[in-house]
């Protein structure tokens, strides 16, 4: 009697497991969604095809475990007008961060580094790092420049959020001895070679959040987690990211380089870089075909996977649950609890008013940029234009791709996405 007693008066959630696989719910209304109000979300993306605004899109939004909408819109190839279909791979760019950062944290649990690690403890290229002080604005080199000692080293947390002063684009970067692969390369780059150079080069800051709320550069942070992943692993990034996080998920769909098999199933990249312009044909051919032909030596793991909806979706599930999908344990709950914590202290990520934990950012309460995502929400994006938003609050997975770069329309893409979603919720 005594134990009936405490078991009528344990939280059921208790005893409740996240779901280990998607599934498909009889109606949207089972699945906590108002059938109607998600035809809007049809609507709008049928509208951007039409309208020539966007050549394609695919979603994937699952709530608590079902599929709430898993649809492709428009063409993988507008030229020949072939229709996108579902399983269709996109270039996820940025997306590749919090892939890469997971495979990191794998490592993190089997004790092989601490996060406030100085970086040049594993790769010593970046003992003592500098930062630029002065260099010649007029001169696409940078001309003479000037240096001075960094006040810290760089360590492993500061590059997981973005605080570390080292950016994409630099001052200096047109100097061969400075100039690395940003996302991809044709060439027989090697990721090693790559992040010893990327080492030399001059912090734009002191590494380190500070008091003015400067602490967040955007940058190649992450492609040296993936050095680090081959270092502390002993093996390549590629393999160690599959067997670590990609197999172990079911994300059978997820690579750098796709095999010949696989490269038919890659949407075209196209510009649209105002509103007033059309969709173009992308003028970079390392950006549009580095994933199916070139050297395929160089592992960009801040940049450089090809993924599918659905794929990045069983990741995104995997995260909300606390680390485990597909009944694999990647990452322990606690571990995946520090990550979302804000680890920029008074900095912001860019104008949105929003914080950057361990590969992802932070979603807050003042946020501009998160609409009406919960207070706790996280995710990212790809400069190719996707996006996934993980609502903890809501048990909310919501995930779209479309493959345009620049483009003009790319913070109404995904923030209206995101609306149309939250607006059909019951």
């Amino acid at each position: 009697m005594r134990l009936l007693l405490l078991l009528t008066f344990i939280t059921p959630s208790l005893f409740a497991q996240s779901p280990q696989t998607f599934t498909i719910p009889k109606s949207a209304t089972e699945a906590g969604f108002s059938a109607d109000r998600l035809k809007r979300l049809d609507t709008w993306l049928q509208g951007l095809i039409d309208q020539g605004i966007a050549p394609n899109a695919v979603t994937f939004v699952a709530h608590k475990g079902k599929i709430v909408h898993y649809k492709a819109f428009g063409y993988k190839n507008l030229e020949r007008e072939i229709p996108l279909k579902r399983d269709d791979m996109y270039r996820i760019a940025s997306q590749s961060k919090a892939i890469t950062t997971v495979t990191l944290m794998t490592l993190y649990e089997e004790e092989k580094f601490l996060l406030d690690d100085p970086i040049s403890k594993y790769i010593p290229a970046f003992k003592n790092p500098r930062v630029l002080v002065k260099y010649d604005k007029n001169d696409p080199t940078g001309g003479s420049y000037e240096t001075r000692p960094a006040k810290g080293e760089i360590t492993i947390r500061q590059l997981l959020s973005h605080n570390a002063g080292l950016p994409y684009e630099h001052p200096l970067d047109k100097r061969p001895e400075f100039n690395v692969s940003f996302f991809n390369s044709l060439a027989a780059d090697k990721l090693e070679n790559a992040i010893n150079k990327l080492a030399k080069r001059p912090l734009l800051r002191d590494p380190g959040s500070d008091s003015t709320g400067a602490g967040f550069t955007y940058g190649l942070n992450t492609d040296i987690i993936g050095r680090l992943v081959e270092i502390l692993s002993g093996k390549p990034l590629d393999v160690a990211m599959r067997e670590r996080v990609l197999t172990p998920l079911g994300m059978n769909d997820t690579y750098f380089y796709l095999p010949d098999t696989k490269a038919s199933r890659l949407v075209e990249l196209y510009s649209k870089s105002s509103m007033d312009k059309p969709l173009t044909l992308h003028t970079n051919e390392a950006y549009r075909h580095s994933s199916t032909t070139g050297a395929k030596t160089y592992f960009s793991g801040g940049a450089g996977l090809i993924s599918t909806a659905e794929d990045y979706a069983k990741f995104a599930q995997m995260l909300l649950n606390g680390g485990l999908f597909n009944n694999q344990r990647i990452l322990g709950r606690k571990t995946v609890e520090m990550m979302l914590r804000n680890q920029i202290g008074a900095a912001e990520v860019w104008d949105r008013k929003d914080k950057f934990g361990l590969g992802v950012q932070l979603i807050t309460e003042n946020s501009r940029y998160g609409d009406q995502a919960s207070p706790g929400s996280f995710g990212w994006g790809g400069m190719y234009c996707s996006e996934f938003t993980v609502d903890p609050k809501e048990q909310l997975v919501m995930v779209i791709f479309t493959n345009v770069q620049p483009y003009a329309y790319y913070s109404d893409f995904v923030r209206k996405f995101r609306i149309a979603v939250y607006q059909a919720l019951e």
